[in-house]
């Protein structure tokens, strides 16, 4: 069987996806030939008029024409943010899978502001891109929860959506003694400091907010803490908040690491508090886990399906129960060891093994003779967008 892996331009999330798979097809279907296509990388930061064209050619026109000219049994389109390919490839008879992370998009309008030069037009680009997923043979998505989203928003039949997780790299493991020493000193904590970490967006749904106002909480208390925020630095309205709580001195941003430099600070960190409103899966809570750092999130969304009994769940609207929830762990070591131990032997349970063997038995099954006579029947009734 040939399989082709429709990557998108350069993207960090998508990337750690795509090889994630390819790796775990090869282990499980070792005998199948993968091709990885890619469009070719063009700065999405630069203002130039003339590169925002030749993005936009490439993404909307030479890509997709690319894509559709290969010849595979198989096209698996790895970003829902790219279904528009599957116009173009649905033409040419082969079959194509599409996964969906989530549809963030259509809850947060707001949630490309910043990311991208012109919002408006970005946001009904990729509208009609996500679309295209209704004419897909197939849809697999993160979670449980996108797929009631790709349901619900698209109106797509649940029988033709299939539920594969995301799986967390080798990579996160928790990191030697000596070595978490060492970065919590490098950052002024002792070793009775509470350090709390957050990894992500600084997007309203990821509700930073509600962890700031819980940190001020715990110094009232008198309690040694210290949060520490990877990836996006803080907006200028959560700056003036923390200056307003006078919280400089209990908070460090630590920029965005490399992939060793994270897993470090996942293990040096005491709690991984994530209190999002709207996740289509949540991977930090997997690398939290596996690294040995107990989690505090979200009883809301996708956040339940990853952290299951492993993880201690709050309402995201209550700093309140992300102080207590805080103060319980510090106050009970035995059941922080027990969250600790339940969450590695959670992560060990995604692997990128297991989740190209749910892949791998779709691409069959629309190649089977049953499978083939569904996905005429698809064909059929795909409106065009």
């Amino acid at each position: 069987m040939r399989i082709a892996i429709v990557r998108p331009m350069p993207n960090f999330s998508m990337d750690t996806y795509a090889d994630g798979l390819v790796a775990g097809l090869r282990v499980v279907r070792p005998h199948w030939e993968i091709i990885e296509l890619a469009p070719k990388p063009i700065d999405r930061h630069s203002r130039s008029v003339m590169v925002r064209a030749e993005k936009f050619y490439e993404r909307f026109w030479r890509f997709p024409r690319s894509v559709a000219g290969q010849s595979a049994d198989i096209v698996h389109v790895i970003d829902h943010s790219e279904a528009h390919i599957v116009r173009w490839v649905k033409p040419k008879g082969m079959p194509v899978v599409v996964t969906c992370h989530d549809l963030i998009n259509f809850f947060y309008r707001n949630n490309l502001q910043g990311s991208v030069q012109v919002p408006i037009v970005s946001s009904g680009l990729w509208l009609r891109s996500v679309k295209g997923m209704k004419q897909a043979n197939h849809i697999v998505t993160v979670s449980a929860v996108t797929a009631h989203d790709t349901t619900q928003l698209l109106s797509i039949d649940p029988a033709q959506i299939t539920v594969a997780p995301n799986a967390v790299e080798a990579i996160f493991q928790p990191s030697p003694l000596h070595q978490r020493d060492t970065l919590r000193q490098q950052h002024g904590a002792t070793p009775e400091t509470i350090c709390l970490l957050n990894v992500g967006s600084n997007h309203p749904r990821k509700n930073l907010t509600a962890i700031l106002q819980a940190v001020a909480s715990l110094v009232q208390q008198g309690l040694p803490v210290q949060f520490w925020k990877v990836s996006a630095d803080f907006t200028d309205e959560q700056k003036a908040l923390i200056h307003q709580q006078n919280l400089e001195p209990y908070i460090r941003y630590l920029g965005n690491p490399d992939k060793a430099t994270l897993v470090q600070i996942y293990s040096a960190a005491d709690i991984l508090v994530a209190p999002s409103l709207h996740e289509g899966f949540g991977m930090t809570l997997l690398e939290a886990m596996a690294c040995g750092t107990p989690v505090i999130t979200s009883n809301l969304s996708a956040m339940p399906e990853v952290a299951g009994d492993a993880g201690i769940l709050v309402d995201p609207h209550s700093s309140e129960a992300i102080v207590n929830a805080v103060t319980h762990l510090h106050n009970d070591p035995v059941y922080y060891q027990m969250l600790v131990a339940k969450g590695l032997d959670r992560a060990k349970q995604f692997t990128w093994e297991n989740t190209a063997v749910q892949i791998a038995q779709i691409y069959e099954h629309l190649l089977s003779p049953n499978g083939k006579i569904w996905v005429d029947r698809v064909a059929a009734h795909s409106p065009l967008l």
